[in-house]
């Protein structure tokens, strides 16, 4: 009998096999490092969860041992494949700022939510490694206990600039992230060197100086923590810091001068929706739960929920200074949210005439009972 040759052979050169196929499945970026983190990574994880600076984000201490280590997340896993994934926009993403009556969402939350195609093609790309490559694999993006960011760096894909974010050469700092964890032993690539230089429009950009120092943030002063993962009242002092930033803050990434080499992105996924690129305040303050969900079906935003998102817009329509506004948020006063509610006092007291406010003072305080919504209408 003659020789079977309809079984496929490992390709010669693992690492360039992969890389050719994670560029034809749509990855921008591609690069290789060992499955650990050096100790420095771990000791930054572990300082930064005793400060505190993890704030509402309980799960980064619950996760620490297996974030930490990735071969404790996987035991037998011996290298990463560490993906990226451009989305830079094709305008200032700060531009919205000059314009308080409309709401200015993060470039990352403006169309699809990015774990849904990230992981799609992660997974595609482990079953081709699986079965061309004779190998165990696994895939994780940013939900699962992964610090990617340092393995981004190790894989040579950039760096972790001062604002603590992967920063590219190609990309600035506009990559999306997610591995492939595999048993494969593959040859490293050399890690990305740190080109921050002197450079510190990152750190002075922030509205709530929330950079404790270079390289370190207190996410508990961050606008995007504060809008996306906080689930409570926002407190008062950053509140007028937050202008009209309704779902996260691009300022620190979008002032890094290695922007200058990104390339907008040309994924339909991550393109703006038009409805998402420069919506007025006052329409989104008036969404009920079943209008949410349909606005933001298939966006990240789905996920922080009605009450807490409209709490942020009332925030931003507090800040606008406008009266007309005044009615939208005196609407809301009567909410069923105490998040709500409070927000709503707050944006009032900023924008209607004091008769006004204290007709709504008396009337809400006679059957208020949230200690948080009655302490916005009596401010210490």
């Amino acid at each position: 009998m003659g020789e079977d040759n309809t079984r496929s052979e490992r390709p010669p050169d693992p690492k360039a096999a992969i890389r050719d196929r994670a560029l034809a499945l749509g990855f921008d970026a591609v690069g290789f490092t060992l499955a650990g983190l050096g100790g420095a990574a771990k000791r930054d994880l572990a300082d930064y969860i005793a400060r505190g600076h993890h704030g509402d984000m309980g799960w980064l201490a619950d996760t620490a041992a297996r974030r930490s280590d990735p071969q404790v997340l996987w035991p037998d896993a011996r290298s990463i494949v560490v993906l990226g994934l451009n989305y830079a926009p094709g305008d200032d993403p700060m531009k919205l700022l000059g314009q308080p009556e409309r709401g200015a969402i993060s470039v990352y939350a403006r169309n699809r939510d990015y774990h849904d195609l990230i992981k799609k093609r992660l997974k595609a790309l482990a079953r081709w490694m699986h079965g061309e490559l004779a190998c165990e694999v696994k895939v994780f993006v940013d939900t699962a206990p992964v610090m990617e960011k340092p393995l981004a760096q190790a894989a040579g894909l950039g760096w972790q600039g001062k604002h603590t974010n992967l920063v590219s050469r190609e990309y600035g700092s506009w990559l999306f992230l997610g591995e492939v964890y595999t048993s494969l032993e593959l040859t490293p690539d050399t890690a990305g060197s740190d080109r921050c230089g002197s450079c510190r429009r990152c750190l002075d950009i922030c509205p709530t100086d929330a950079f404790t120092a270079p390289y370190q943030i207190d996410a508990r002063r961050c606008i995007s923590y504060l809008t996306i993962e906080h689930k409570g009242h926002i407190a008062a002092e950053f509140r007028a810091a937050m202008g009209n930033r309704i779902y996260g803050c691009d300022d620190c990434l979008a002032v890094c001068p290695w922007n200058k080499f990104a390339a907008r992105t040309d994924e339909p996924a991550f393109l703006p929706r038009a409805e998402l690129s420069a919506p007025r305040l006052a329409d989104l303050a008036r969404l009920n739960d079943a209008e949410f969900r349909a606005l933001f079906a298939g966006s990240p935003i789905k996920r922080s929920g009605r009450d807490r998102f409209v709490r942020n817009v009332l925030i931003g329509l507090g800040n606008t200074g406008d009266a007309a506004q005044a009615p939208v948020a005196e609407a809301l006063l009567d909410d069923a949210s105490p998040l709500v509610r409070a927000m709503a006092a707050w944006a009032l007291i900023r924008l209607a005439d004091p008769r006004r406010v204290e007709d709504a003072r008396r009337r809400r305080l006679a059957i208020e009972d949230d200690p948080a919504v009655r302490a916005e209408w009596n401010p210490v």
